[in-house]
């Protein structure tokens, strides 16, 4: 029954005191922003699109985004700056090698190493995961790590 003078119980145990504040996985957010569509939610594939916030959308997902016109549209936070495609940019992304997400089977009983990117850059060969910057050039598209532009130190693409 409790309190029944077998046990005394501690000041902690009868006053509920203020809830521990929830902490959001660094690693998880950075998962969710490098690997899946900002708008969508769904995972990222080609043509992927970004904006000038550097938030990465499907094309697919930013094109019917754009033609729903429906009065009772709710408006999605994360792409209310873009009003036409011109607001977005094409990346020219370069696959990882070593990266075989989409190429072993989807039958749920591999590991999904979420630490692999799916795309690298070109000129240093670090990965896109969300652990280094990474800058598109709006005029062509192509992405480079903020490691390579200090590197390079050009104001013209590389390619």
């Amino acid at each position: 029954m409790g309190c029944d003078g077998g046990t005394i119980p501690k000041r902690h145990e009868l006053v509920k005191g203020p809830r521990k504040v929830e902490k959001v996985d660094k690693v998880a957010e950075l998962v969710a922003r490098w690997f899946y569509c900002a708008l969508s939610q769904e995972k990222l594939r080609r043509p992927i699109v970004a904006c000038e916030l550097g938030r990465l959308y499907n094309k697919d997902a930013i094109i019917e985004y754009l033609l729903d016109k429906s009065p009772d549209k709710t408006p999605m936070e994360s792409a209310a700056h873009i009003k036409s495609i011109k607001n977005v940019t094409e990346l020219q992304l370069v696959d990882n090698p070593a990266w075989a997400g989409d190429k072993e089977s989807i039958k749920g009983d591999k590991y999904d190493d979420l630490q692999a990117a799916r795309f690298i850059c070109p000129v240093v060969g670090l990965e896109m995961n969300g652990r280094h910057r990474f800058c598109f050039l709006r005029n062509c598209g192509c992405v480079f790590s903020e490691r390579a532009l200090k590197e390079i130190k050009a104001e013209v693409c590389h390619k």
